[in-house]
């Protein structure tokens, strides 16, 4: 087997992101060792600390582990002739193409799902349960998997359908349409996502009346943010950790709290951490992330839609028959190094508008400093490295550190008080 120069692209960019990770993650346990920030004494005692030092050095260890088997897996079956095997294989069952295509994809995710579950146990009931997080049982793990399975058979595989029949049989144009099927059909879900598909998994009871919903009520009012419902959720029942969001369009905005949020925060706390939240809507931020994102999934498809078929790309993976199911999955492949970049800078844009929301927050909150007691208090209930390496922060972090965070919020605080 020779490979050419698409071969050469997507082996060099599997291999320089994975070096990069593993740099990233070495230079972050380096700089884990330090003195607990003076910003956080009184909320982390030195047993709390050391713990968090020790979750970070464990956990990155566990995810390169993971990372360097998941990559020497796709290749063993990329440089053996899995991709070619497979496909020569179900097209001797003599299905048609579109339902070929979906058999083939639908494997390959297969293979790839029940290769990570093994860690994905290790981490849940090993990991997660010496560290005190995890609360997830047998029942409930399995159960998540098999809605989770059935969830990607009545919307995945239709979508997967609809994919592979536009490049199949709509010709130039199938990009533009499809971009614009997959758009509406993404706004459709996440409208019906809060009542059909997230109580599948999650029991939501709304708030019961009390100091916490009158404050809450009385916050949204005063910064003109209707809400449709409160809710907690039944975070508990998988992890301590906690965590709170919104979903829901227009009127329909609906807020949920998780039960392990409420129990270790105060009124002012939660409040502020609303507030956050709302900063988000108020300053743009989701109409800029949805917008961003379907600009992202047009490139994504109309690239797609230059390489389909393309008989070079498919000799990268020693492949006989082009097809258009074939063209998705190696297409993807070569896109990683765009991908990659693309996250990077996405990334980005999310710190500064985490900042932005918070500076949100201590403008409109009557407690000027609450959100950085509760932003420190989350980091300690979930272990959280309160001085990551900048080139980690870089490559993986969405949010600012926890640490550059309250010291912003503590000088804004400062001038608005």
């Amino acid at each position: 087997m020779v490979m050419n120069g698409f071969g050469v692209v997507v082996l060099v960019t599997l291999l320089l992101t994975f070096l990069l990770k593993v740099a990233a993650d070495l230079l972050n346990l380096r700089d884990s060792s330090g003195d607990l920030p003076v910003e956080f004494e009184g909320v982390y005692d030195p047993e709390d600390y050391r713990k968090s030092q020790e979750y970070l050095r464990v956990t990155t260890r566990f995810s390169l582990a993971a990372a360097a088997f998941g990559l020497l897996l796709l290749l063993a079956f990329w440089f053996v002739g899995g991709f070619e095997f497979l496909d020569r294989f179900l097209r001797g069952l003599g299905f048609g193409v579109i339902l070929t295509g979906v058999l083939y994809i639908v494997a390959l995710v297969i293979l790839q799902y029940l290769a990570a579950l093994p860690f994905t146990i290790y981490r849940t009931f090993v990991i997660e349960e010496r560290f005190g997080f995890n609360k997830t049982t047998s029942a409930v793990f399995v159960g998540d998997m098999l809605k989770s399975l059935l969830l990607a058979a009545l919307i995945g595989v239709p979508a997967l359908v609809f994919l592979l029949a536009f490049f199949t049989f709509v010709g130039a144009s199938a990009w533009l349409w499809a971009w614009v099927a997959f758009v509406l059909f993404s706004l459709v879900l996440q409208y019906v996502a809060p009542t059909l598909i997230m109580p599948m998994f999650n029991r939501f009871e709304p708030l019961g009346d009390g100091p916490l919903r009158t404050a809450i009520l009385t916050y949204a009012a005063k910064t003109g943010f209707p809400l449709s419902g409160i809710f907690v959720i039944d975070g508990s029942k998988r992890s301590s950790k906690a965590n709170a969001f919104f979903t829901g369009f227009g009127s329909r905005k609906r807020i949920a709290l998780f039960d392990t949020l409420i129990a270790s925060h105060t009124v002012d706390e939660l409040v502020a951490v609303l507030a956050h939240e709302i900063g988000h809507f108020k300053k743009g931020h989701v109409v800029i992330n949805m917008v961003l994102g379907m600009l992202n999934l047009g490139f994504i498809f109309y690239l797609l839609s230059v390489f389909m078929n393309n008989r070079l790309l498919f000799d990268a993976f020693f492949m006989t028959d082009l097809s258009v199911y074939g063209s998705l999955v190696f297409f993807m492949l070569l896109f990683t190094p765009a991908e990659f970049l693309l996250s990077v800078l996405l990334q980005m844009l999310s710190r500064r508008h985490e900042y932005e929301a918070d500076a949100y927050a201590v403008a409109t909150a009557d407690r000027k400093d609450a959100l950085a007691e509760a932003l420190k208090k989350l980091s300690r209930s979930s272990l959280s490295n309160l001085t990551p390496h900048p080139f980690y922060v870089f490559l993986n972090y969405s949010h600012p550190p926890v640490l550059d965070r309250v010291r912003r919020i503590q000088r804004l605080s400062a001038v608005e008080s």
